[in-house]
């Protein structure tokens, strides 16, 4: 089974949090694209964490649909 990713809505915010594991002090940050967040392993770089900032402003906007700057690679078993 594959890694599972974790989506927290922070209402008071208006963030949503899409995590493969906890944040942690050492991770980088980089700004995809206007209010969103990727935190990246310091040694690997691949994304652990992002933030979307604004997020219920985001679905009110364009017929609700949800764009994010990201490539998801699928590995299947042999």
């Amino acid at each position: 089974m594959g890694e599972k990713l974790i989506f927290e809505y922070d209402k008071i915010g208006d963030i949503l949090y899409i995590n493969k594991c906890r944040p942690y002090a050492g991770q980088d940050s980089e700004e995809l694209e206007d209010e969103v967040v990727a935190r990246l392993n310091p040694e690997t770089h691949e994304i652990e964490n992002l933030e979307i900032l604004f997020f219920s402003k985001r679905l009110q906007q364009d017929k609700a649909v949800l764009e994010l700057p990201v490539t998801a690679h699928i590995h299947l078993n042999d």
